[in-house]
């Protein structure tokens, strides 16, 4: 365990998991990285989310995953949370070493994956991490990936047992679920940040005075976004309403193609160049009549 002390500071807002670009050849296009974090950089997000689920963590070995920590610190300024979930604990921590060398504000963590756990097990599995990791960490709750749920009465027993507690990025597809996890959490603690992992779920993320929204959209539009967000804190619903309804509409560009990550990745390589529509999952790879389907959805 690495002697390192950060402190903690609560992210809010619009938080984008950027997509990893991959050359024609399948190897990591750092150029195009740049580029895409430069234009999320510009578009002035709250954050980025590095290697998340659209970042294509679980299609990268370990020595890929740690030199895009290395290289995305130099990309960008703005905050970076470092996914570093893995099978493997022992990667895990060395991935958070490296991004906590890197001076990210924080790791985020998937429950283990395979097996399911039961609420004993992932008490047990953080409060583990907590004792290993020098910096903050946010749990990455999937449970339609991952198939057990980090609740908030596990949520409660951490942050009352794991001082470098930070946050959750609450991928469920049930609004309650989230807003359980934030009102419960304040009880607790001001300062920690409860992120909506679907697009559609930002706005009402912030009604219930959640964080803001860790999703993938971001990565096209980002503007829409922080546009949303600066709506908000101007207390101009109007306006709030009105993107909302954007974002619905953008949404459905997660249902054209069999693959959202090469999805995502064709939406960006069509508007701004910099990148190609390739990804390590099979069979994505969209035809002519699917590339003008995003291109109407984005015009919409």
């Amino acid at each position: 365990m690495t002697t390192q002390t950060h402190e903690k500071t609560q992210l809010t807002g619009a938080i984008c998991p950027s997509v990893t670009p991959f050359t024609q050849a399948g190897k990591i296009d750092f150029n195009a990285l740049e580029q895409h974090y430069k234009r999320l950089t510009d578009a002035k997000l709250s954050g980025i989310l590095v290697m998340g689920t659209i970042g294509e963590f679980a299609n990268m070995n370990i020595q890929e995953r740690l030199s895009v920590i290395d290289a995305a610190k130099q990309m960008t300024s703005l905050p970076l949370i470092a996914h570093v979930s893995s099978t493997v604990v022992s990667d895990i921590l060395l991935m958070a070493e490296k991004a906590y060398s890197n001076n990210y504000d924080a790791v985020m963590i998937l429950p283990p994956y395979y097996y399911g756990q039961t609420p004993n097990q992932l008490i047990s599995y953080f409060e583990y991490l907590d004792s290993q990791l020098a910096g903050n960490w946010y749990i990455y709750n999937f449970p339609a990936r991952t198939g057990c749920d980090v609740d908030v009465s596990i949520v409660k027993h951490l942050m009352n047992n794991c001082p470098r507690f930070a946050g959750i990025k609450d991928t469920v597809d049930c609004a309650s679920h989230t807003r359980l996890i934030t009102l419960e959490s304040q009880k607790i603690r001001q300062d920690f940040s409860v992120f909506a992992g679907f697009d559609e779920y930002f706005a009402p993320n912030l009604m219930n005075n959640g964080a803001g929204v860790l999703s993938g959209l971001t990565n096209i539009v980002p503007e829409v976004f922080v546009s949303l967000f600066n709506a908000y804190k101007a207390n101009d619903l109007t306006t709030v309403a009105n993107l909302h309804k954007k974002i619905a509409k953008l949404s459905e560009i997660y249902l054209v193609g069999d693959d959202f990550v090469t999805t995502i990745k064709t939406a960006v390589a069509q508007q701004f160049g910099y990148m190609k529509p390739i990804s390590r999952n099979f069979n994505g790879t969209l035809n002519s009549q699917q590339i003008k389907r995003i291109e109407e959805i984005l015009k919409a």
